[in-house]
This record gives structure tokens, C-alpha cells and sequence, in this order.
């Protein structure tokens, strides 16, 4: 936990705060060991010049400059950062939440008042938080660096988003396929198993973490000298191409079978027709009916 202050800006309002982790890590952990021995494998803190491993209390931080030339940065070099955010969260601008790419949304942090002080003008820029469409844009220091942020409300706390500036998001331009054409019936099969998986909130046996729980049995296993559980094997993939159609198909009715649903008539959306397509139609009606006079003259047919 850390503290700090929350910022306004114009306003000119400074609020004391502390700043805690908004989630944990449940994930399992694990060691390095020799593998002859089964002892254990650590980094150790070694100085090259001295020859001897050091304790944390002698490691300090710098930059290299070149490789001879190393400059020291202290805690109260970064201190003394001539920044408002070295010391403070500062709220730059309230923007509309939809021009926020989640993408660029990171760790959360609950920002909680620290003091009585605090107590209400923290209320009031939750209450008008919450009141307003808008998110408020921040700006703070963090492990070294300012950080760009997002304020938005959960229950009856602030949190705070660290956000990536523009420049760290790469361009997915490359990673885009090449055109393909799809069918309405494509489309209408990939919509009706939208439908078949859509709910009002993530279902509660999706929010499981069976990784980590496998993990965990993996481990009692072992330790109790049991054999541990393993995954059913399943066919390889055959290489062939893909009936794109039929496995739409077949994907919703497993949607609608899990749901205890008959999924033998999938709900397919009727798109509506392009305009473009309704000329073609016509034109390609058009063109018949000449030909067909053309024909009936004897006339030579013209080449495509």
C-alpha cells in the first residue's frame, strides 16, 4: 500500500489518499531445483568487482550510460522529480468511456481516502463520477516512470486504471487476414450461435480458474504419492479443410444441447438485402431479356 494525493487540477483540490492492489494473483508458483539433488536454484546478488554476494540494503539503482559509465538515481532524486504526478494523481480531462480502447486498460488500484479530510471531497468526486458518462483521465508517477490513467467507480470506491500511452500499442494492420467473401447464410449461422452463447452476465462456471485448480491436484497428487489425473486424449486435427458451414452448425447445436435447448432449428437472423445487390438482380435480368431477343433474330452472341 502506498500514499499519496488525488488531484483535480483547475479545481485546485488535493485529496489525501492510499492506494491498494484491486486484485491478487492466485496463480501456483514455482522454483527452480537441480535436478540431481533436488536442491534448490536462487538468484543471487553478485558484485562483479568485489567478487561477493551483497544484501539488498547495498543495491542501489542506475543508469548505463555506456558501458564504463554507470549514473546513480536515488529514491530522492526520483522524489524530487519537478512533476506534479511525483507526488500526486493528477485528473487531467473527464472524456466519453467509448473512446477508451480497452486495449490500453491496465492493473486496477482502489484509491482509499486517507484521513477525515479526505472523507468528502473523496464522496464528492465519486458521486459526480458516478453521475457523469464521461472517464476521468489521470496522470501519476509509478515504479519509476509517469504513467497515463483511468478513474472509474466500483461499489462505493475510485479505482484507478495505469492505461498504455498511445506509442505502446502496436498496429494489428499486419496481423489482418486477406479479404475473403461470406455468404448471408454464413453470417446468419455465425449470429444464431452468438444468440445460442449469449448471457447477462459471464456464467459462473466460465469464472473458474481450472488451470490452476488442475495445478493444485497435480500437486496433493504427488505429495500423497498418488498417480496424478490425466487429460482424455483427443484426435489430432487432420489437416483438412474446414466446412465452414456444417461446423458453425454443428458448434450451435452444442450451444443450444448444453442449455437443455432443441437444437434442431437454429435461429438464423434474415439480413437484410443490399441495395447493390437488388441492381445486380436487375441488371442481370435486364441482360436476359436481351439476350434472349438476340437469339430469337439469330443474332451472334456477344463474347463475355
Amino acid at each position: 500500500m502506498t500514499c499519496g494525493f488525488l488531484s483535480t487540477g483547475s479545481v485546485n483540490t488535493t485529496i489525501p489518499i492510499k492506494v491498494t492492489a484491486a486484485t491478487e494473483d492466485h496463480s501456483v508458483k514455482f522454483h527452480q531445483y537441480h535436478l540431481d539433488d533436488m536442491a534448490r536454484v536462487r538468484t543471487r546478488k553478485y558484485c562483479e568487482l568485489e567478487e561477493r554476494e551483497v544484501a539488498a540494503g547495498e543495491i542501489g539503482e542506475g543508469y548505463e550510460v555506456s558501458k564504463d559509465t554507470l549514473v546513480a538515481i536515488t529514491d530522492e532524486d526520483l522524489a524530487a522529480l519537478p512533476l506534479p504526478t511525483a507526488k500526486a494523481i493528477e485528473i487531467e480531462a473527464f472524456v466519453p468511456y467509448e473512446s477508451i480502447d480497452p486495449i490500453r486498460i491496465g492493473q486496477g488500484y482502489f484509491l482509499e481516502p486517507d484521513g477525515q479530510v479526505a472523507n468528502k471531497p473523496y464522496t464528492l468526486l465519486r458521486t459526480a463520477l458516478e453521475r457523469n458518462s464521461k472517464a476521468a483521465v489521470a496522470k501519476f508517477a509509478w515504479h519509476g516512470r509517469e504513467r497515463l490513467g483511468l478513474l472509474r467507480i466500483k461499489d462505493n470506491a475510485i479505482v484507478l486504471h495505469a492505461m498504455r500511452w498511445p506509442d505502446e500499442i502496436r498496429s494489428p494492420e499486419s496481423l489482418a487476414p486477406a479479404p475473403v467473401d461470406l455468404t448471408e447464410d454464413e453470417i446468419g449461422k455465425a449470429l444464431a450461435l452468438m444468440d445460442a452463447l449469449a448471457t447477462d452476465d459471464i456464467p459462473k462456471e466460465v469464472a473458474v480458474d481450472r488451470y490452476t485448480e488442475a495445478i493444485s491436484d497435480l500437486i496433493t497428487a504427488k505429495q500423497t504419492g498418488k498417480e496424478p489425473s490425466h487429460a482424455a486424449e483427443e484426435e489430432a486435427p487432420t489437416g483438412a479443410v474446414v466446412d465452414l458451414m456444417a461446423a458453425l452448425q454443428e458448434s450451435v447445436q452444442k450451444a443450444k444441447a448444453s442449455r437443455g435447448e432443441s437444437g434442431e432449428h437454429a435461429t438464423v437472423h434474415e439480413l437484410p438485402k443490399k441495395k447493390t445487390a437488388a441492381k445486380k438482380t436487375a441488371a442481370k435480368k435486364t441482360t436476359a431479356k436481351k439476350a434472349t431477343k438476340k437469339a430469337t433474330a439469330k443474332k451472334p452472341r456477344r463474347s463475355a
